[in-house]
């Protein structure tokens, strides 16, 4: 499938793997900003630092990729301390088989809040803000 490459770095918790996957021009579209993050080297630190480190117990549980159109929807499970949440990685593929755009939807907002709690006190810690909007 055209995931895999994705699916392989999240699983394996690889940097360089992730890296491989993406296009250096990807955008990010986070599930508690309203504006994107653009390029590989901040969506790679974001999704390092951040869910591939505060998520615990992830698994995608469903892939759903329709091959005639470059998109593939990845369906997860995971949790935040004691916040279990389901979501939804969005993937958009270029030509050349990187990811060009991920879009990133959560249920339920409890679960949501939790998630952006840690990830804020995460980008203080790495000295990043969020977009603008």
């Amino acid at each position: 499938m055209r995931s895999d490459a994705f699916v392989d770095a999240v699983h394996s918790l690889s940097k360089e793997k992730l890296e491989a996957a993406l296009d250096p021009e990807i955008r990010f579209f986070s599930p508690v900003t309203f504006r994107s993050y653009d390029g590989r080297d901040l969506v790679v630190t974001i999704l390092t630092e951040g869910p591939m480190k505060l998520f615990e117990d992830f698994e995608y549980v469903h892939a759903i990729e329709d091959p005639g159109e470059p998109v593939a929807a990845l369906i997860f499970r995971t949790r935040v301390g004691d916040r279990w949440m389901d979501g939804l990685d969005l993937l958009t593929f270029g030509a050349d088989g990187l990811v060009t755009e991920l879009k990133v939807m959560l249920r339920p907002k409890s679960a949501v809040d939790a998630m952006a709690a840690a990830m804020g006190r995460r980008f203080e810690q790495l000295g990043l803000t969020a977009p603008g909007g």
